[in-house]
């Protein structure tokens, strides 16, 4: 195993690992551990390149420290990213390798899943390194942390209709979902039970039917999404979606989802605001796992009802973050952006005291 460090301004150790004998090329960034060790989730993708993979995993990385420091978990941020087909490159013997890679970090980086990993990668991650969270909860961990952000999401969609509408009623909003993966099943449940109507896409035709039979819901093609007339947009799929192309076509008031990097550029935060359209930030809206990892490596160990807590006060973290754009006079996205900075550099002197 060849670990080779890189060295990236901004950031405190990227580091890349190639291991022949398990096949594994990978990735781990730490951006910041001001605050904490640095937690982030395990992502695999068929990266076209060396530089592909780091663009994504820098860019992953920094959006996890300003996540943990807005949804005050008392962590840094990090991100690790194996370069590889997650449906045919699969192997014990390449997880593994991936644990010892994350071992090497000495428990500056935490890891967990993300897209293209699962909790049963994470086990055999596991079994090289301490440092591997969200796993099952039969061997002590908490388990799948999909319907900890989808309940965050929910809570926020709550303060994004207080704040447009004066009411948190979901009765009688429309809300178009875009992806009902894990964490937009579990949301789309959460919006039908609380009384919306949900029009719905997904790349899976047969995810999409299933919605609209078990929950109500309109299904409308992928590219359609964009143009339905609603009072939420909910991304829960790719990031950048929010762009040049896509702003002109929205016909809503609100954009609130479980996507990372929901807006191509910053700026697109600045056109949304011109239009007259809240714009939850992704880190902060989509938190919810991250904070229910972020129970499980406290010292008292991990507490389900003590996790629920935190994770429905995003509610109040955005409520704290509309506040703040418009005694700023700024778009939400760079409001959240300037509260995360304040938390991490309060957090710098401490932490350059351990």
């Amino acid at each position: 195993m060849k670990i080779t460090d890189i060295a990236v301004p901004g950031y405190e150790r990227v580091a890349r690992c190639e291991d022949p004998a398990s096949g594994l090329r990978a990735m781990i960034a730490v951006h910041s551990t001001a605050l904490g060790p640095a937690l982030g989730g395990l992502r695999m993708w068929p990266y076209r390149s060396w530089d592909e993979a780091q663009f994504d995993v820098l860019r992953l990385a920094r959006g996890m420290t300003y996540k943990s420091a807005v949804a005050d978990t008392g962590l840094g941020g990090g991100k690790s990213v194996i370069l590889g087909n997650p449906k045919t490159d699969k192997s014990e013997a390449l997880f593994r390798a991936m644990g010892k890679f994350v071992d090497a970090f000495g428990g500056k980086y935490i890891t967990a899943e993300d897209v293209g990993t699962s909790v049963e990668d994470l086990v055999l991650v596991r079994k090289e390194t301490r440092w591997a969270t969200g796993l099952p909860r039969e061997i002590g961990s908490s388990g799948d942390p999909s319907p900890w952000t989808a309940l965050g999401v929910f809570r926020g969609i709550k303060a994004c209709l207080e704040e447009v509408y004066g009411s948190g009623e979901f009765t009688g909003r429309t809300v178009a979902m875009q992806g009902l993966g894990h964490v937009g099943g579990f949301l789309a449940e959460h919006l039908a039970k609380a009384g919306a109507r949900l029009v719905v896409t997904d790349l899976s035709p047969e995810r999409a039917k299933e919605a609209a039979t078990r929950l109500g819901a309109t299904v409308v093609a992928p590219e359609a999404i964009y143009d339905v007339a609603c009072d939420v947009f909910s991304p829960n799929a790719l990031g950048a979606v929010i762009n040049d192309d896509t702003l002109k076509r929205l016909k809503t008031k609100i954009i609130a989802g479980a996507a990372n990097n929901v807006l191509l550029r910053e700026e697109h935060g600045d056109r949304l605001r011109e239009m007259g359209i809240l714009y939850a930030p992704d880190y902060v809206i989509n938190a919810g796992g991250i904070i229910n990892v972020s129970i499980e490596v406290e010292k008292e160990g991990y507490d389900e009802a003590r996790s629920r807590k935190k994770v429905e006060n995003i509610y109040n973290a955005l409520r704290t973050v509309f506040r703040m754009a418009r005694e700023k006079n700024v778009s939400t996205n760079r409001a959240s952006n300037l509260l995360a900075e304040e938390r991490i550099a309060r957090g710098r002197p401490a932490a350059a005291k351990v």
